[in-house]
């Protein structure tokens, strides 16, 4: 980390390659999701990177990382005790999901959507279709396209920004 702070590139990409895997030990053990435990470590990395200036090389690093990671891992857990807190279970689900009105996904897409769907790169359309078409969460969205959540949702990120693009194009043309 010392030599990550004096500006060498190298040794904070092998430092941050190194300490993935412990944090994601550190970060499942308490939270036992395995979406959510990779958001924490994601957010650990920011973290750190936002706080590297505050490290003292004097001092031992895994201490200070630890205390990063723990905190991350704190608000995460207080997030989800305040979404817990919001949220009612519904009794019966599977007769409510039954008796809904039919979702986006048994509507047909118009003819201007999917054109502009077929135009985006396979990974970002195949990311869209799964949360907006098929309406999928983004966790079984994710495992259905066989990456993280994460790398869903720059995924579906960008296939947005890019239909958008695609769109406001199209109604210049019409």
């Amino acid at each position: 980390m010392a030599a990550a702070q004096d500006g060498d590139a190298a040794a904070y990409e092998t430092l941050l390659r190194e300490i993935v895997p412990a944090l994601r030990v550190f970060v499942s053990a308490r939270l036992r999701e395995s979406a959510a435990s990779e958001d924490v470590v994601q957010n650990v990395l920011l973290s750190l990177h936002r706080a590297r200036h505050t490290y003292q090389p004097s001092r031992p690093f895994g201490p200070w990382l630890r205390a990063i990671a723990r905190n991350a891992t704190f608000d995460a857990l207080r997030a989800r005790g305040r979404r817990a807190e919001r949220e009612l279970a519904l009794p019966d689900a599977d007769r409510i999901a039954d008796e809904r009105e039919p979702s986006r996904a048994d509507a047909p897409l118009s003819p201007r959507m999917s054109r502009a769907l077929a135009e985006l790169p396979p990974a970002q359309r195949e990311a869209v279709e799964l949360i907006h078409v098929r309406e999928l969460s983004a966790a079984e969205a994710a495992e259905h396209a066989g990456v993280s959540v994460s790398a869903l949702k720059v995924r579906a990120h960008r296939g947005y920004k890019a239909l958008r693009k695609l769109l406001a194009g199209a109604e210049r043309d019409d």
